[in-house]
């Protein structure tokens, strides 16, 4: 059930180490790398809730999750293909954007595949055991070009404006293992009808959850929502803020609007339909996820941060460069490229024994703890000056890294409604996505203005932000799923 997500992230270990060096590749400042990443976060915003809202009304000969698995599979691996074969800058940040919301597709069912499948007491071992097929994919993805370059002989480097040859055989690679291990997936599982996950249901305690807001109060609601964005965007044009801010402005107009439109629906008699009942799925979420959506907040936008920066933090402060041709560069990049080989090792280790953590600290708190070892971790990456001792960080942020990939699904599943698994958890993939595109937003301008031009200080911030995740954790309200009620 959980072997395809060895693909997976194969995708996702390829894009995060390789994209900012595709974009400084053709020609990308340090300070414009976040709006060029910000088809990440935004594609994930869009396609993930609608994906989830989809395959928990489909049922056919492969099932409700299989289908977008496999066909997100196949649009994903076409993009691999592509990807590294970009020549400009633009189409660079097009095939990202056509990349990720293929990937996507095929990621977000496998969350709910697992909640539809195993009962509530195997959960946390179930996630646990995507963690760990995450984290083998991933270093597996990490150190594919330093492992053609050393171990096969393919050339690690390339004239300006190129990418190395590493690179590209490494997402041909990363492209036909997608395939097989998505396909082992689909063909060898099977899925749970709709009557069975409804009877579960029946047999489930009640759930906190919001009450539902008259038509008048969504309405009002919808236009405060709609007013702040435009005058974020009327502010960002008269004082001429960066142009991501633009985009937190119109994405705050049209969350406002939808519920407008949801609001006219309610007061006219009718129900919501199609991303109108996704927007009052967000209203009436349960309260584990309204509080989980602040600790998913600071903790992404941390981990954000290092994605982007890592590369250039690490050439520039502990190589000494900022040539992106320079073979000074390009050992950082592959140093980059083993150490997040590294956490993702890590993680894969550690998420095996975080089911027996939880059942004995709960949930709440082995989240916590977690995450403040990955913010020591980060931490260690202005302290530390010599580059190869950087794996001590890599320790902690593995850790997290594991519960993050775990834990929060595990509490969403325990709190929401079997007939709702799949939108419930593209739901919660928006709160791991906001804070990407504020980030995307923010963190160029910081980085230009506030720190001078040092990537390093990034990492900075992004320690600082999983300690304030990791003292939100604590508050998180405790559901019937916890295993140390369930133990």
């Amino acid at each position: 059930m959980c072997f395809g997500l060895f693909g997976v992230q194969i995708v996702w270990g390829l894009q995060n180490v390789n994209t900012s060096r595709i974009f400084q590749t053709l020609g990308a400042d340090v300070d414009q790398l976040p709006i060029l990443w910000i088809a990440a976060p935004i594609t994930g915003l869009l396609v993930q809730p609608i994906v989830g809202h989809l395959s928990d009304r489909t049922w056919g000969p492969l099932g409700r999750r299989r289908p977008y698995l496999f066909g997100g599979a196949l649009l994903t691996a076409l993009a691999l293909l592509v990807m590294p074969n970009t020549t400009t800058l633009w189409s660079a940040s097009v095939m990202l954007w056509v990349l990720t919301a293929s990937v996507n597709i095929a990621m977000e069912p496998f969350r709910s595949f697992v909640a539809d499948t195993l009962p509530e007491e195997q959960r946390d071992a179930g996630f646990a055991m995507q963690v760990f097929f995450i984290g083998v994919g991933a270093v597996f993805a990490s150190a594919l070009p330093w492992m053609l370059t050393h171990w096969f002989g393919i050339s690690g480097q390339a004239p300006p404006g190129a990418l190395p040859p590493s690179v590209r055989f490494a997402f041909y690679i990363g492209a036909v293992t997608l395939i097989v291990a998505v396909t082992w997936t689909v063909f060898t599982t099977s899925e749970r009808p709709p009557a069975s996950l409804m009877a579960d249901m029946a047999r489930r305690p009640t759930q906190v959850t919001t009450p539902m807001a008259s038509g008048g109060a969504m309405a009002w609601r919808g236009a405060a929502w709609t007013l702040g964005g435009s005058v974020l965007g009327l502010v960002t044009a008269i004082e001429g803020y960066r142009r991501e801010v633009f985009l937190l402005a119109a994405i705050a107009v049209m969350f406002g609007l939808t519920q407008v439109a949801a609001a006219w629906l309610r007061r006219h008699g009718r129900a919501s339909q199609g991303l109108l009942q996704i927007v009052d799925d967000i209203i009436l979420m349960p309260a584990v996820l309204r509080r989980l959506a602040i600790v998913q907040f600071f903790t992404w936008f941390g981990m954000f941060a290092l994605w982007i920066y890592a590369i250039p933090a690490v050439a520039a402060h502990h190589f000494d460069t900022n040539d992106v041709s320079s073979a000074a560069y390009g050992q950082s990049a592959d140093l980059v490229g083993i150490l997040f080989a590294g956490y993702n090792g890590v993680a894969a280790i550690a998420a095996l024994s975080l089911p027996r953590l939880e059942r004995l600290i709960g949930r709440r708190k082995s989240h916590a703890l977690c995450l403040t070892l990955g913010a020591l971790g980060l931490a260690g990456f202005p302290l530390i000056d010599d580059p190869s001792l950087l794996w001590i960080p890599i320790l902690g942020i593995g850790c997290a890294w594991a519960s993050i990939l775990s834990a929060p699904y595990a509490m969403v599943a325990s709190a929401v409604p079997p007939d709702k698994m799949g939108v419930y958890m593209g739901i919660h993939n928006i709160f791991l996505v906001l804070p990407q595109l504020v980030a995307s937003a923010i963190l160029g301008l910081l980085v230009e203005q506030t720190f001078d031009g040092q990537a390093i200080s990034a990492l900075g911030l992004a320690a600082a932000a999983l300690i304030i995740a990791a003292a939100i954790a604590l508050t998180i309200p405790d559901t019937e799923g916890d295993r140390r009620i369930i133990a």
